[in-house]
């Protein structure tokens, strides 16, 4: 089961799932979303954030109703890759100030990202 957080409202991290999902290429255009049910139950919150969350997530265009059958992801391919280039790129703008924080360079930080990423390589 998910933990949520108190920082964030709940509906607004169950938003934040889906939308990694489908950003991240878990559910791809088309495919069925979950009943409100079965995500209440998979998380274990009320069907009524969950309702609230796949709202908003509609309005946002992430997700669309077809009566009778369901929700379907809607998002074509170019927007997810947008969207992912976009969250991305946050990311690394917030690492990057983070890091400028404890005063490292540009140098320095290169150097941070290139061992890592070499320690990630031997553990794969």
């Amino acid at each position: 089961m998910h933990r949520f957080n108190n920082d964030q409202s709940i509906y607004i991290q169950m938003m934040n799932i889906i939308k990694q999902q489908i950003i991240n290429g878990t559910f791809k255009e088309n495919d069925k979303v979950s009943s409100v049910r079965e995500l209440a139950v998979e998380y274990g919150i009320n069907p009524n954030t969950v309702q609230k969350a796949l709202s908003a997530l509609e309005q946002e265009g992430f997700i669309e109703t077809h009566r009778t059958v369901g929700r379907y992801v809607s998002l074509p391919k170019e927007t997810l890759k947008e969207m992912k280039n976009d969250m991305a790129t946050t990311a690394v703008n917030r690492f990057i100030k983070e890091v400028r924080d404890l005063n490292y360079n540009n140098q320095e930080i290169i150097e941070l990202l290139e061992k890592t990423l070499k320690k990630e390589r031997k553990t794969k």
